[in-house]
């Protein structure tokens, strides 16, 4: 007898301890979506939410989907314009000029040289060089093939039979530099107008494999143009054409979503490619816990900005939405497919009633047998 009650008096305190509530990792759907007054709604008052709830459905995607977008600085991006092959001679770069004389008393030569190699010469800031025997010559702004005959013909008034031969080093103004984010970072010379962002980072050995979903930033002038390097790789109208002074940097994906509750990860997610959607999210986090999730309640916890606020269906109705996902039906789960998942998003998978009942028998199980 006494074995029995000893026996019936642990079993009950196990459950006493049940019912005061089981350790969980995550709260119920009840929970999280109860109203934010309860005590107001207990006294038979309307409930208050301070949060919008949208279940999402194939009839509730085309109402979503045109709602402003949610926190995330996005940037321009240039298509590409294709340009003359030839280079422009700017301020900076270096010229190479070899005179060619076959004249009897060549100004240049002796009687057995016909090719005089001239000085290298800087272009100035005013665009400018000196060539002996015609002074200062204006040649930024031109290709090289002009500017050797414009050279040539200024210089022919003084020796009839000359011909030169120029060869342009870039300087820093017909220069790109990729600044990060490859293998081989540094200032590249532009050999010709047509020379493109991924000509560059070709050269420099390719982005960082280590980067997720790395970004291509552009900064020209004082502004800043964004790409994706995928996007850029899959349209080559965005190749867009360099220009001197460029400077291309090549960074890892800032935009990220996080993941709470009976969810395979806790943690800070990288968007690994431009469009996320709920079920690449799932993906991304490891799926749900098989013992505890609720695959009815997973909830997408999403804050807008006060002035995206719309009563006309237009935009959110609130600054808190909560997006419901069921992944046991079909529709639930072709529309999580199409939803896209915003920066700063949590996915929150709520708890299983199931899985709490589950612990509660366990307990009382172990109990039993502790008492036996």
């Amino acid at each position: 007898m006494r074995h029995i009650l000893y026996r019936f008096t642990v079993t009950g305190l196990f459950l006493v301890l049940a019912g005061c509530g089981l350790p969980r990792g995550a709260g119920f759907q009840s929970e999280v979506l109860a109203a934010s007054n309860a005590q107001t709604a207990a006294q038979g008052e309307p409930a208050e939410y301070d949060f919008a709830v949208f279940a999402v459905t194939r009839a509730v995607l085309p109402v979503v989907r045109d709602w402003p977008a949610n926190k995330s600085r996005s940037f321009p991006w240039l298509d590409r314009q294709q340009q003359p092959a030839s280079l422009l001679i700017a301020p900076g770069d270096r010229l190479q000029m070899t005179v060619w004389d076959a004249g009897e008393n060549s100004v240049f030569a002796g009687a057995a040289q016909r090719a005089t190699p001239l000085q290298e010469v800087q272009v100035g800031s005013d665009g400018r060089i000196f060539v002996p025997y015609i002074g200062e010559l204006q040649v930024s702004g031109m290709s090289p093939a002009t500017a050797r005959d414009r050279i040539e013909e200024e210089m022919t008034r003084t020796i009839p039979a000359a011909q030169v031969q120029l060869m342009v080093a870039p300087g820093r103004a017909n220069t790109a530099n990729l600044v990060s984010g490859a293998a081989v970072p540094g200032v590249y010379p532009l050999p010709d107008r047509n020379y493109r962002v991924l000509d560059l980072l070709a050269q420099g050995g390719g982005a960082n494999p280590a980067l997720i979903n790395p970004q291509v930033r552009l900064i020209r002038n004082d502004r800043i143009y964004g790409v994706s390097l995928r996007r850029l790789l899959s349209e080559p109208r965005l190749d867009t054409t360099l220009r001197g002074g460029d400077r291309v940097i090549v960074q890892q994906e800032e935009r990220y979503f996080l993941s709470l509750g009976a969810t395979g990860t806790e943690s800070l997610h990288v968007f690994q490619k431009d469009q996320i959607s709920a079920l690449d999210a799932m993906s991304i986090i490891g799926g749900l816990s098989d013992a505890r999730a609720n695959p009815q309640g997973i909830l997408i916890l999403r804050e807008y900005a006060p002035g995206q606020v719309r009563s006309d269906g237009s935009g959110p109705p609130q600054e808190r939405v909560v997006f419901l996902l069921d992944l046991t039906t079909a529709d639930g789960l072709f529309s999580a497919g199409s939803f896209a998942i915003q920066p700063n998003d949590l996915v929150y998978a709520t708890e299983s009633p199931l899985g709490s009942a589950l612990s509660v028998l366990n307990l009382a199980t172990a109990a039993s047998n502790f008492s036996n």
